[in-house]
């Protein structure tokens, strides 16, 4: 049996004994359901969902905003990091205010986005924007420092105008720490959708997760949840296999 065969067996081992223990022990324990669901209540409390709250639909809309939200952020941190990277002047005088914004806890500006604009999608993706943008921005920057020095001096001792220097020099030396950035990113961006459904959305999985808790539908909440999982995960996989077309010159280490 080949090594990856061998890790999926396990990986499929485990879940397969916590979805025992999560089934058998909360009875035995006499936890009630509004506490903690089994998988078999979640499953028919799944089905519940798809017939009775558009299950479909609020899913639909979560990937949606968490792939626009990433897509935007990411360009966004991806040009900004670049054009501060080739401008030292710029980078000194900007990086303090960066340096406040990247602080400043983000989800704490969804309340102020619904104040501004409204009880719609809008706020939900300017704070996946604001989530997924710094991490982009800071692995940039630092790639870009990290440059070989005496690659853009031999690229200007051949004349090579300033864009050619960065897409023949910078942009592939600093690729490995982009996709690294934009692979942090992707798991930022369903916290940003889903706190902006949870503070003011009306359609979406995070506002199902409102919706659940204020039922006490502790399935439903549990169902959410497994959901922005796993559009988390199918994101951070469709990046993970795109890193890996693009770096395949990187030697891999050897286990």
């Amino acid at each position: 049996m080949s090594l990856a065969k061998s890790h999926t067996l396990a990986g499929i081992v485990i879940l397969g004994v916590v979805l025992l223990i999560w089934q058998f022990l909360p009875p035995a324990m006499d936890v009630p359901k509004f506490i903690i669901p089994t998988p078999m209540d979640m499953l028919k409390e799944l089905g519940r969902m798809y017939r009775r709250e558009d299950l479909i639909t609020n899913t639909l809309s979560t990937a949606l905003y968490t792939t626009l939200g990433f897509a935007i952020g990411s360009a966004l941190g991806a040009i900004i990091g670049y054009l501060l990277g080739m401008s030292e002047f710029w980078e000194r005088v900007l990086s303090p205010y960066i340096l406040a914004l990247q602080i400043a806890p983000k989800v704490a500006f969804a309340p102020l986005f619904i104040m501004w604009f409204g009880y719609n999608a809008t706020p939900k993706l300017l704070v996946t924007v604001l989530i997924v943008f710094f991490p982009v921005l800071v692995n940039v920057l630092a790639a870009m420092k990290t440059v070989d020095r005496d690659m853009v001096n031999l690229a200007r001792a051949y004349s090579l105008s300033r864009w050619e220097i960065f897409l023949k020099v910078e942009f592939p030396s600093t690729l490995p720490n982009l996709m690294a950035g934009l692979r942090i990113a992707s798991t930022l961006a369903v916290i940003g959708v889903t706190v902006g459904e949870l503070v003011g959305g009306n359609t979406g999985l995070g506002f199902l997760i409102s919706y659940g808790g204020g039922q006490a539908n502790a399935a439903m909440v549990f169902n959410a949840i497994v959901l922005l999982t796993l559009i988390g995960i199918v994101l951070y996989s469709v990046l993970a296999w795109a890193e890996k077309r693009l770096l395949h010159y990187i030697p891999k280490k050897e286990h």
